[in-house]
């Protein structure tokens, strides 16, 4: 029983530290890139998506599935890496509740004061808009958005990228720990 628990907890990592470095490596320098408005509508929808029941499962399962490896008596030299790996899950988890989701929800509440786009755009607000309105017009209303949009992204995104570079670092030993463990 213990083995199937190892490799459900092997899948598990390495699922989640797949995708912590797929949102570190691709997603978040393509992201970068965009403007303030652009940026913060993106990571708010992420946010609102990500934690799904697929999601979830893997988020626990990270885990769960060493904790049932170690209880199950993975007996032999595996067991101090299956230990360690989930001392690494679990510090990645206390980055995430006590940094990451904070982050996201206080990008949730800025949402509030940030001026809502009436209908998709093709190009950002900020490439149209200067040419769509003559000087002055809807400027205020404009720029109270484009500064809550900038003072939300400054708030948010060095602090957020420096906590899942230190999740991600934690989820990938954690796999490589259950790797060797396995062999």
């Amino acid at each position: 029983m213990a083995s199937l628990f190892l490799a459900l907890a092997v899948i598990t990592n390495g699922l989640y530290a797949g995708f912590l470095l797929t949102f570190l490596v691709v997603v978040m320098p393509g992201l970068a890139v965009l403007p303030d408005d652009g940026f913060t509508a993106a990571m708010r929808r992420f946010n609102e998506k990500v934690p799904g029941p697929g999601f979830l499962i893997v988020f626990l399962g990270v885990i769960a599935f060493p904790v049932a490896t170690l209880a199950t008596g993975n007996s032999g030299w595996g067991w101090p890496l299956v230990a360690g790996a989930l001392a690494c899950a679990v510090l990645s988890h206390v980055v995430t509740i006590a940094g990451n989701i904070p982050l996201n929800k206080a990008l949730a509440v800025a949402e509030s004061v940030s001026e809502p786009l009436s209908e998709p755009v093709a190009a950002p607000a900020s490439v149209s808009a200067p040419a769509a309105a003559a000087p002055g017009e809807g400027e205020e209303a404009g720029e109270v958005g484009e500064r809550a949009d900038s003072a939300a992204r400054t708030a948010f995104e060095a602090r957020w990228n420096i906590l899942h570079q230190i999740r991600t670092a934690l989820s990938l030993a954690a796999f490589i720990l259950l790797i060797i463990a396995a062999n």
